[in-house]
């Protein structure tokens, strides 16, 4: 995904974000801090969870649209809103306008999830699909904007939206006086833009850290060469920071402000989406988990008290369920295997015991006794198995061999 916003903006002060955060008194939530005692001991300091996924929308977005919407001259208004995403700045769009009584139209990519789709409209949006990746669905809008009038809506390079997303450092620093670092996703940089112009001004000494993804990455070579640098091929689960050029407004403001950009790997991402539903109860999306991820990745690089922004809890359910079970599989948990095994009456269930002596949990079995590849009384079994780690993983495998299995790599 990648996105440009041509013109040149003034710069967002901190008198911008306390002016947004009264215009949105009653709009939008100040959302809980909770403290998570696994993370804390991981750290050896206090971590606090950040919860935007329990904003309305299920994200931050609807802080920076309802400010850049409601900043509209009334002729602006009039002529309506237009803007393109897959999900998260789709609704924060959608329930800014009905809010301000302003007509607004979403384009959003063929392969969005129906649950976005669905909450978009319901938040009285006219929805229309268009294009198989954003960037076509970005040209879609862009076009309809020229025809009609519409004011286009940027996710996050322009004032109004980093005003509007610095609010939640305002309350961050309201909530947790005491904090020390704070991590936050990067996707174009709007959120961590705006919360580095209100933490620095009111508290330079807290250190702010941006995450984002190993295979969407921008920011680390745009900051090296100093200037925003696109990058073609983009590869993660985390589609909220799956961002191919950082904003040139927030792009500033993170060279300028923000102490750090760490990238983190897909499987740490799914770890860290884990542990938040295991641990915390809550429900979070992948680009929210980023700075979980973060934490796990590396917990001893950070000063504590840390304030993880948890950004958004808008997931499809069934890419949450490859989700989750990739971060089994990523913490030990989760172990697949095929083996061979000799087809004769009982070989199943005398495989399937063993598997019950060491204590592994079985999800599914697939067995196989006609393929070309297997001998006249060779069958091959594929099993998904439910593990306690990665030392019950090693054990589980070497009962299986010590019993005279061929487990196939």
């Amino acid at each position: 995904m990648s996105f440009s916003a041509p013109g040149t903006f003034r710069p967002v002060i901190l008198d911008d974000i306390r002016g947004a955060q009264k215009m949105l008194a009653g709009v939008a939530r100040m959302t809980a801090m909770e403290g998570s005692r696994h993370l804390s001991q991981l750290v050896g300091a206090p971590v606090h969870f950040k919860c935007e996924n329990l904003q309305r929308t299920g994200s931050f977005k609807l802080r920076g649209a309802y400010v850049r919407i409601a900043g509209l001259s009334p002729e602006e208004r009039a002529a309506g809103v237009v803007a393109a995403s897959a999900g998260n700045h789709a609704q924060g769009v959608a329930l800014a306008s009905s809010l301000l009584g302003v007509r607004s139209t979403v384009f959003m990519p063929m392969g969005a999830p129906l649950p976005k789709v669905a909450a978009t409209r319901e938040y009285g949006a006219d929805v229309r699909m268009e294009g198989h990746v954003i960037d076509e669905t970005l040209a879609a809008a862009q076009e309809y904007a020229h025809k009609t009038g519409a004011v286009f809506i940027h996710p996050f390079d322009h004032p109004d939206i980093i005003a509007g997303q610095g609010t939640v450092g305002l309350e961050i620093l309201e909530q947790c006086p005491e904090v020390r670092t704070i991590v936050v996703g990067i996707g174009g940089g709007g959120l961590a833009a705006g919360i580095a112009v209100a933490v620095k001004a009111l508290r330079p000494d807290v250190k702010l850290i941006g995450v984002q993804a190993e295979g969407a990455a921008a920011y680390p070579p745009s900051l090296t060469a100093g200037h925003p640098v696109s990058i073609e091929h983009l590869s993660t689960m985390a589609d909220g920071i799956k961002v191919g050029r950082p904003g040139d407004v927030p792009f500033k403001i993170i060279g300028d402000l923000v102490d750090e950009v760490r990238t983190v790997s897909e499987d740490a991402l799914s770890s860290a989406l884990l542990l938040c539903l295991e641990r915390a109860k809550l429900v979070v999306e992948p680009a929210g988990a980023s700075p979980v991820a973060a934490l796990l990745s590396e917990p001893r690089a950070f000063e504590g008290p840390v304030v993880a922004l948890l950004s958004g809890g808008n997931v499809d359910p069934l890419l949450m369920q490859r989700i989750l079970r990739h971060g089994m599989a990523a913490a030990g948990r989760y172990l697949s295997l095929r083996l061979r095994l000799t087809d004769r009456p009982g070989a199943l269930a005398a495989l399937l015991g063993s598997l019950s002596v060491v204590d592994a949990n079985v999800l599914d079995v697939s067995h196989v006794r006609t393929d070309p590849r297997l001998g006249l009384t060779e069958a091959e079994v594929e099993l998904h198995l439910e593990t306690k780690g990665p030392e019950h993983c090693e054990e589980v495998a070497s009962a299986l061999r010590d019993a005279g299995y061929t487990i196939i790599e």
